[in-house]
């Protein structure tokens, strides 16, 4: 028995591949399936089922082309009403993989179908579950997403949490290991470790939800606090998992088509695309065509993309460092964005030696800005999340995450000079591009973010204060 987390950094999300005396199975696989083909020939496996704990709300699952390009089967849980062929499996039942079974123990509270897969090995003892989004590591799963569907409120999804992981969950060995579909930085708990793996008895003592005496009124009180709602895209790349979706190999085929730089702007008007430049904030600010959106590849570039574009179906052309093309084109089927028009042919390069208007953003240095803010009369917006905000910030600085732009932008004066930071200027660089795409120039993006501030003699404040409005 083999068992290998294939762990993706961009969406903190585990899928898994298991091998048993020649024959496989597949937990949650991610969007593009050649990898787990590539697998399975080297392993000299046959698949023989394609476990889903869930219909994945933060990103789009390769079940539907694996199951095509293989034959196995796709198995849900317990309520899973699927648009396509599956096995909606029945609490208890079991599947054999070679020597080892998967059982199947449904445990809804995260979505009403939620399910974990419990792995006994050859000899007949629980070896470890994958639990989906129903148990992470230092969390569980937020019980406000499934709310419509399941005609309840987050209260009664969360007090069928509570007895799904009591029931089901707890009661087994502490040695069983634990293996999540997320780690820390999804936006499917609040909570979560850094790290990937656990065991159940590490849980039960670390993990807040799994407190021995708490009451099913406290665990509902500690898992909805503090909840922040879920991004835009994540009802669409539900009803994706649900209902199926274009071939991965179609959408990229469409996204690596290359668009010279006289057709590029007619192609963009045409479709009434995204200008979306992936590079990174460094090379950004430096000079770009007017009107992109800069969220840049090397970050929490997928998760970015959904929250801020929100709509999976807009068209896209991308403009990307020259050799990223088919890596962005990846990441973002990962999140349900199929309508990828192409990408600009020789990148931003091509662009600016062929002439054409290039519009730049103004970032200054934290020295510069030290040196030149005025705390008491200038503006200074923070786009780092609320708890990063609360930790520490700037004296005065107006708390605005960046996750709500289209929210707080129509308070801005545009008459009026602002400075704009996040932590280490990703995010801040992200803000930048749609403020001047939507006609704010009147700010300075300060590079570095806070780390970099933070190294200055500006006062900052350790404690939580009363966000202002820009206005005030």
């Amino acid at each position: 028995m083999k068992i290998e987390q294939i762990y993706t950094g961009c969406l903190a999300q585990g899928a898994y591949y298991i091998t048993s005396d020649g024959e496989a199975a597949i937990i949650d696989p991610l969007r593009e399936t050649q990898p787990y083909l590539d697998r399975l020939e080297r392993d000299n496996v046959k698949l023989k089922y394609i476990f889903e704990t869930h219909f994945h709300a933060d990103f789009v699952s390769g079940h539907v082309d694996l199951s095509k390009e293989t034959g196995a089967p796709i198995v849900y849980g317990p309520n899973a009403a699927c648009e396509f062929d599956c096995i909606s499996a029945k609490d208890g039942q079991e599947f054999k993989i070679g020597k080892v079974t998967i059982k199947v123990l449904h445990t809804p509270g995260h979505t009403m179908e939620s399910t974990t897969f419990l792995l006994v090995d050859e000899n007949g003892k629980d070896h470890a579950i994958f639990s989906g989004d129903t148990l992470f590591i230092g969390d569980v799963g937020r019980p406000d997403l499934a709310q419509k569907a399941a005609g309840m409120t987050q209260d009664q999804l969360a007090g069928i949490l509570f007895h799904s992981l009591r029931d089901k969950i707890m009661t087994l060995a502490d040695d069983v290991i634990v293996y999540p579909a997320h780690g820390a930085g999804s936006a499917c708990g609040k909570n979560m470790s850094k790290e990937t793996v656990s065991t159940i008895g590490n849980q039960k003592a670390t993990n807040y939800a799994l407190r021995a005496n708490m009451t099913e009124a406290e665990f509902i009180q500690e898992v909805t606090d503090g909840l922040l709602p879920p991004p835009a895209y994540f009802s669409m790349n539900v009803a994706m998992n649900k209902g199926g979706y274009e071939s991965f190999e179609t959408v990229l085929h469409n996204g690596m088509k290359a668009i010279n730089v006289k057709e590029f702007e007619a192609v963009a008007e045409e479709t009434g695309a995204l200008i979306l430049d992936t590079r990174s904030a460094a090379d950004f600010h430096k000079g770009f065509i007017p009107q992109s959106i800069n969220i840049g590849i090397n970050g929490d570039f997928a998760p970015w993309v959904g929250t801020l574009i929100a709509d999976v179906k807009q068209p896209i052309i991308l403009v990307t460092t020259v050799g990223m093309e088919e890596e962005t084109v990846t990441r973002l089927s990962r999140v349900g964005f199929d309508t990828i028009i192409g990408h600009l042919e020789g990148g931003f390069e091509a662009w600016q030696k062929a002439g054409f208007e290039v519009d730049t953003v103004n970032r200054i240095t934290a020295e510069q800005f030290a040196n030149e803010v005025n705390i008491e009369t200038d503006k200074i917006i923070d786009i780092r999340k609320e708890t990063e905000y609360a930790a520490e910030h700037i004296e005065d600085a107006y708390s605005k995450p960046l996750a709500y732009i289209n929210d707080w932008v129509k308070d801005i004066n545009p008459n009026e000079h602002f400075y704009l930071h996040c932590a280490g200027g990703y995010r801040s660089m992200i803000a930048a591009s749609i403020l001047q795409a939507r006609g704010f120039r009147n700010f300075s993006e300060v590079e570095g973010g806070f780390g970099a501030i933070s190294k200055t003699n500006l006062p900052k404040s350790d404690f939580v204060c009363q966000s202002k409005t820009l206005n005030a």
